[in-house]
């Protein structure tokens, strides 16, 4: 009997424990759920802050990031513009230089037409003195032989009559 009173004993010893443990379990769970129910606000604002914080973190990169492509699109845009003012000076210069070319080009050929046209004028001028002289020359040999201008002597016919 006094086994069955200990064996009694062990087993209201066990449901008493696993009953305490069960209280204790319980107690513990709500005071968990209390605590994180008093706690419930402070998590919150505490998650909000974070993602508060890591929003503005990854703004601030986005925006550096932003500007980082605004600097280089400008960058490139300038060098894109300094390329093509070096483009365009360099066809004026040539433009320049082929305009220096054709002005010269025509400052030469008005020079040899200038030559060309003195040269005609010479050339004019000596065959009207050839001409000229031709025909001083034509007349003094007409004169001759027309004898005018005493070119010739002076025939004199005369009728003598001899009685």
């Amino acid at each position: 009997m006094f086994a069955s009173c200990s064996r009694q004993q062990e087993i209201e010893e066990k449901l008493i424990e696993e009953e305490t443990a069960r209280r204790v379990e319980e107690l513990v769970a709500k005071r968990v759920e209390e605590e994180l129910e008093k706690r419930k606000d402070e998590i919150e604002r505490e998650v909000l802050r974070r993602v508060e914080e890591a929003k503005r973190i990854m703004e601030k990169q986005l925006l550096e990031e932003l500007e980082r492509q605004r600097q280089a699109e400008l960058a490139a845009q300038k060098a894109r513009e300094e390329e093509e003012r070096a483009k365009r000076e360099e066809l004026e210069r040539i433009l320049e230089e082929n305009n220096r070319k054709i002005a010269e080009a025509q400052a030469k050929l008005a020079e040899e037409q200038l030559k060309i046209v003195e040269e005609q004028r010479k050339i004019h001028e000596e065959r009207m003195k050839l001409e000229q002289e031709r025909q001083r020359q034509q007349k003094e040999e007409q004169k001759i032989i027309l004898g005018k201008g005493k070119s010739r002597p002076k025939l004199s016919f005369s009728l003598k009559s001899q009685d």
